[in-house]
């Protein structure tokens, strides 16, 4: 039924989208339910005891400040922890250039707001994260999608496409273990990147919120280090991270670090958006980052992840049929399934659902459509215990549509 306000959308409200996720939770709240879906952290790893004294302590000793308007810039300390840190990743920033967002969600959705005019060119990697194109699909842009292998994004391709004459405003990548393919861009394509990104003047948006969660080694070199490398400062590269997954999503406190010339219309885009992030997690996030608790924390967010990326590894080549594929994450909270082109994952799901077993339609992360034969898990959220029968169950369901695709053929 038509009504005043259907009739009222604007023509980029007609690109919104239900995320896949999100429905998924819906369904799989029910507790005999397995999910794979969510790209959720393990509620054991919340640092719940720590964050409980700070905001008692924040409360009892600055509640105005904590419950009052904050400048939309963000909570000035907590700035100045951000900046010092990302210039120990070798991300030569000055407080200034730190501004705290609403998750790393709301930094993508007001980089679109600022850079994406209808019809403008996009670049994303091949999937990519189902957020990101929720955030921009409104905005209208033509997405040019850039193959993805085991290296990550495919730099020779993507500058195949520039030479070509194609000029996106900006080039998109989560650089470490991927969502959704769990990949890692290789150092040598990182530098590639970066140089390329000088040459063709290309705007570079570099996601970064599972470099913590690394398996083994160091933590891989952000882009937004080569860029400073390269230009002695932040130019080309636009960094966003996040708190969600080494503290707690909840909190809804990410920052991105800008290019100087950037900060002032970010600033006014969020003004209009939220006024500012809210003061009284911010300063929580600082009490505990004051207190060193990222050095103590993270390390057990990492041991429990690995575990479980290692228990889902050794549940798919136990119980995976022949022909089924995966990536092997070094970090970060997925992998990626890739099935024989016959099966479809959307199919699969509504089998994998009869049995109580959830996960995510590769399709959804593919920008111009494809991927109807992947598929996402992730192994964050589920125990080992879980991992295990979840993926037993799943590759049942697996045969169970293989059994039932050959039948009908």
């Amino acid at each position: 039924m038509n009504t005043i306000w259907n009739t009222a959308f604007s023509q980029g409200s007609e690109q919104l989208i239900s995320s896949a996720i999100r429905e998924l939770l819906k369904i799989t709240e029910h507790p005999s339910t397995i999910s794979f879906a969510g790209g959720l952290p393990a509620p054991e790893c919340f640092p719940n005891i720590e964050l409980t004294v700070a905001a008692e302590r924040v409360l009892a000793n600055q509640p105005m400040s904590a419950l009052q308007y904050g400048p939309t810039e963000g909570y000035r300390p907590l700035r100045g922890f951000l900046a010092e840190r990302m210039t120990g990743l070798g991300i030569t920033t000055s407080l200034e250039q730190i501004i705290i967002t609403s998750g790393s969600q709301q930094g993508l959705d007001l980089l679109g707001k600022l850079f994406i005019d209808p019809g403008a060119v996009v670049a994303v990697e091949e999937p990519t994260y189902l957020g990101a194109l929720q955030a921009w699909r409104p905005y209208r842009p033509e997405f040019l999608t850039v193959p993805l292998d085991h290296e990550g994004i495919d730099v020779a391709v993507l500058e195949k496409m520039l030479r070509s004459g194609k000029r996106p405003r900006f080039v998109y990548v989560v650089s470490s273990f991927q969502n959704p393919a769990g990949v890692t861009l290789s150092p040598a394509r990182r530098q590639a990147l970066i140089e390329m990104a000088a040459q063709y003047d290309l705007p570079i948006i570099e996601d970064d919120p599972y470099g913590d969660i690394y398996y083994g080694g160091v933590r891989p070199k952000p882009l937004a280090a080569l860029d400073c490398e390269l230009s002695g400062e932040l130019r080309h590269v636009v960094y966003l991270g996040s708190f969600s997954k080494i503290l707690a999503p909840g909190l809804r406190v990410g920052w991105a670090a800008l290019p100087r010339e950037l900060v002032g219309k970010f600033v006014q885009a969020k003004q209009g958006m939220d006024l500012h992030t809210t003061s009284l997690s911010q300063i929580i996030v600082y009490e505990v980052c004051s207190d060193r608790l990222l050095e103590r924390h993270i390390p057990a967010v990492r041991a429990t992840y690995h575990a479980r990326r290692d228990a889902m590894l050794e549940a798919l080549e136990q119980h995976m049929p022949f022909g089924i594929n995966w990536t092997r994450p070094n970090g970060g909270m997925f992998l990626w399934l890739t099935l024989p082109d016959f099966l479809d994952a959307a199919n699969l799901l509504n089998a994998a659902l009869d049995l109580q077993i959830a996960f995510v339609p590769g399709a959804s992360f593919y920008a111009n459509g494809g991927g109807n034969h992947t598929l996402r898990l992730n192994f964050s959220h589920p125990t080992t215990t879980r991992i295990y029968e979840g993926v037993s169950r799943l590759a049942q369901a697996i045969q169970t549509l293989r059994n039932k695709t050959v039948r009908e053929a």
